[in-house]
């Protein structure tokens, strides 16, 4: 951790707020990898337009995030729409000053260098992360949903509050861990309650608003929201992804796959098959 870093949170906020206005002074740094694969295109700007360094950065939910707070804090209160994928940032913003903007970022590697334990639970919920984000998009094609790129971007999303718990208090998201595994019937909301006094659901659509994030992806992202079908696929992608992240021999899976194929119009194997082609 360098110098400039403020210091790991140890002990909870009293809530909401309290972890709001923490969350709101610290920095979102992003992987390492992104951090190089910016610097490379940026050494070569005038050959890169924004659909190539979306595709370098989209896979990193944190740099996601990042941007899509940059551009929201910036627009004027009256715009009439909202930026909703990383392409569109990008054009809004223009080349260049995306460049200037996100050059010489803070790596989550250089933040946690002394707490390896910690980027281990970090590099596990990312992994998650990007599995979750291409079966909730295999599933949006699958339903012809044109909101599809945000479909996916909301799944990529989803637990980014666990994120920046592993990146801004690792004792404390150790220690959830660490109860979990011990106990596994308990449940996260009610572990998270004790340990944090707030869930990381709550705090994160706390944190999506504060930040403006699109109304949309916010929508999508909300558990409590109603059961509509983009709700739905992303729940079901998060869902899938977590149940079958050490195999496909989870005993969770059996109702996953009757709900996902429910969601696509498929029968049970044909939505088995469908899971099995978008994960390989």
């Amino acid at each position: 951790m360098s110098t400039t870093d403020p210091p790991f949170l140890t002990s909870p906020p009293a809530g909401v707020d309290s972890w709001l206005a923490s969350f709101q002074q610290r920095d979102i740094p992003v992987l390492a990898e992104t951090t190089q694969a910016i610097a490379a295109l940026g050494a070569n700007e005038d050959a890169v337009d924004a659909h190539t360094l979306a595709e370098a950065v989209s896979d990193d939910p944190l740099m996601v995030l990042k941007l899509l707070r940059h551009v929201a804090e910036r627009r004027s209160a009256r715009a009439q729409t909202d930026v909703e994928t990383v392409t569109a940032a990008i054009v809004l913003m223009g080349v260049p000053p995306f460049f200037h903007a996100f050059g010489g970022l803070p790596s989550i590697e250089d933040r946690l260098a002394n707490h390896p334990h910690a980027l281990d639970g970090l590099q596990g919920v990312l992994a998650r992360a990007r599995r979750a984000a291409r079966f909730a998009l295999g599933f949006a094609v699958h339903r012809l949903d044109h909101d599809a790129a945000v479909i996916h971007e909301a799944a990529l999303l989803h637990d980014f509050a666990e994120m920046l718990l592993w990146i801004h208090a690792p004792a404390l998201a150790q220690e959830i861990a660490r109860r979990q595994l011990a106990e596994p019937s308990l449940r996260s909301v009610d572990v998270q309650r004790e340990l944090l006094h707030v869930t990381l659901s709550d705090l994160q659509q706390a944190l999506m608003k504060a930040w403006r994030l699109p109304e949309l992806l916010v929508r999508i992202s909300d558990d409590h929201a109603s059961t509509s079908p983009q709700v739905r696929n992303v729940q079901l992608a998060i869902r899938v992804a977590r149940h079958s992240a050490r195999g496909w021999d989870n005993p969770a899976l059996p109702d996953d796959i009757s709900d996902i194929a429910q969601l696509l119009n498929l029968g049970r194997e044909p939505a088995l098959q469908l899971l099995h082609e978008i994960d390989d």
